[in-house]
């Protein structure tokens, strides 16, 4: 059970939040003969979204023809020997970012009925409509006198999650919900699509998945039972029905590819699909986790991976994390996740805030012939850039500045999506890269504090490795994180880590290796660069820190008293 170089070629596709990757593979060194991407054209005009009140939502065309041309691109580019040697295919996406769907699990709004409906389509991860319906669940889990459905679920349910977001559709758009047979997540319609599914029932249901976002566990006998899912709402029982019972490690196949998609790629029929996955599990493995290490995808947010053996006696439960599942990330070990509800969002969200003026104005001063008026894209192409240069000669001990990284809700420690960010300190002498830098430690303390729950739940955090492109492209957030963390960070050599990582899975699938870890060990990239803490800034970000927690606190306490209020 052997990859042949040059010969065996596995296929890894990533749908990130705002495009799909698709990497070919290599199978026997992990070498990428071929890689395209495609964005999402309607989530780049935002549409069917609203930032203002947090709902974001993607339409299933946007997947299917990105994936399309992103697949041919990376076909194309491999050349024809990856074509006839392609042993397999694996999808991983985002998550949780279910849809309700019809009776072959097809998503509503491919239907001409549901077409503009944005109920009807995949919500995103980091779609907060569900704010309500999270506390609703955590109160009844919390109260109703049995089985407490989210102890294994960081003992907190959030409104990122499956069960949250299916209630807040049945609660406020009764016509979508009744017309649905089931709910699909987006790794679970993907590997169908492909394979040709048209009948719910034959879904193969990803472990990580179920298990971390839908308080699916094997000790209960699958999802949480309709005497429990009624007192929420009675669609969840009905929809919950439509599940099943099982779930499957993306190590295993969903199916073959279909007649129709083999066309579309320009493949042979019957190449093995992997189950799939979300995209922090499958580039925990692309980005080589392993027991002891902490593998953080660094990208709009953040999602912090570990593994660990299966105990010997019960199970030790971790608070406020996102779960811990057995087979998640790699079969025969534990999967813990934790992350951060923003990341690269935050630093996003502050160049357009110093953009606005060039976005506003900009059009006006060309049309009126002022010349050298540079577009509003090479704007935003240059700040991070030039805020990165100013920033790193910023000593963080003269700096009277404290940022919150909450600009979307904490996701962990503690989930709470109701939280917001803040910035502390400002004076008249701030400025921009000040600011910039501030929200950079934020960025790192937020690390830190889910470092330190791991840790004082009894998860060993022996080293720290990280993949997605805030880790490769910006030195001075990974220094200021290692400073923070008082931890190495090793970065990954891939630039396609995730997709990586579901070619892991493919090769797998395909009968290549054993298992993930052999897999992972013929194909990994290596590290890239190796971040080493400065003793000094980490002495200084452990007095930061302290006014970080004590920010955040002030935050909390200044929520509750408003929410209160509302009430």
């Amino acid at each position: 059970m052997s990859a042949t170089k040059g010969r065996d070629f596995v296929l890894g596709i990533d749908f990130g939040t705002d495009s799909v990757r698709a990497i070919v593979v290599d199978a026997a060194d992990g070498r990428a003969a071929g890689q395209a991407v495609a964005d999402y054209p309607r989530w780049a005009a935002l549409r069917y979204c609203s930032p203002r009140d947090n709902r974001f939502r993607q339409h299933p065309l946007d997947y299917v023809e990105s994936m399309e041309a992103a697949v041919r691109g990376a076909l194309d580019k491999a050349g024809g020997a990856a074509r006839t040697g392609l042993r397999a295919i694996a999808v991983d996406t985002t998550g949780s970012t279910p849809c309700f769907a019809d009776a072959a699990g097809r998503p509503l709004a491919l239907s001409s009925e549901f077409a503009e409906e944005p109920d009807a389509m995949f919500i995103l991860w980091k779609d907060h409509t569900s704010v309500a319906e999270a506390e609703k669940i955590n109160e009844l889990a919390r109260s109703w006198g049995g089985e407490d459905y989210t102890r294994f679920e960081g003992g907190i349910y959030s409104s990122e999650w499956f069960w949250a977001k299916t209630l807040h559709v049945a609660q406020t758009n009764r016509r979508v919900a009744s017309a649905a047979a089931t709910i699909v997540e987006h790794c679970d319609w993907m590997p169908a699509l492909l394979t040709g599914v048209s009948d719910y029932r034959s879904l193969r249901r990803s472990r990580c998945a179920a298990g971390h976002k839908a308080m699916w566990h094997a000790s209960w006998g699958g999802y949480p039972p309709a005497d429990f899912l009624k007192r929420l709402h009675p669609e969840l029982a009905r929809l919950a029905a439509s599940l099943g019972t099982e779930t499957w490690t993306t190590d295993t196949a969903a199916g073959a590819l279909c007649p129709e998609w083999a066309a579309r790629f320009g493949l042979d029929p019957g190449i093995p699909v992997s189950v799939g996955a979300f995209d922090a599990h499958v580039g925990a493995v692309g980005g080589d986790v392993a027991p002891g290490t902490l593998l953080k995808i660094m990208g709009t947010s953040t999602c912090d991976v570990m593994v660990g053996t299966r105990p010997t006696g019960g199970e030790a439960l971790v608070r406020g994390i996102c779960g811990q599942v057995d087979g998640s990330v790699i079969p025969g070990l534990i999967g813990y996740e934790a992350g951060q509800s923003a990341f690269g969002d935050v630093f996003a969200w502050f160049r357009g805030i110093l953009a606005w003026p060039f976005r506003a104005l900009g059009g006006a001063l060309r049309s009126s012939g002022a010349s050298g008026v540079p577009s509003v894209e090479e704007i935003e192409a240059a700040l991070l850039p030039a805020l990165e240069s100013e920033a790193s000669a910023i000593d963080p001990a003269a700096s009277s500045l404290v940022a919150l990284d909450w600009l979307n809700g904490r996701r962990t420690p503690d989930a709470d999506q109701s939280l917001k960010g803040a910035i502390a300190g400002i004076t008249l002498g701030t400025s921009a890269p000040m600011i910039y830098r501030a929200l950079i430690e934020a960025a790192a303390f937020g690390s830190r504090a889910i470092v330190e729950r791991l840790r004082a739940e009894g998860v060993a955090v022996e080293r720290v490795a990280a993949v997605g492109g805030v880790a490769r492209k910006s030195p001075l957030v990974m220094q200021i994180s290692a400073d923070v963390l008082g931890m190495e960070i090793a970065v990954s050599a891939s630039d396609q880590s995730v997709a990586l990582g579901a070619a892991m899975f493919a090769a797998v699938t395909a009968g290549l290796y054993p298992d993930v870890l052999s897999a992972q060990a013929a194909m990994s990239s290596g590290v890239e660069r190796l971040y080493k803490p400065d003793p000094a800034r980490a002495a200084i970000y452990d007095r930061l820190y302290e006014r970080y927690r004590a920010l955040g606190a002030f935050m909390e306490a200044s929520a509750k008293a408003e929410a209160k209020e509302r009430t």
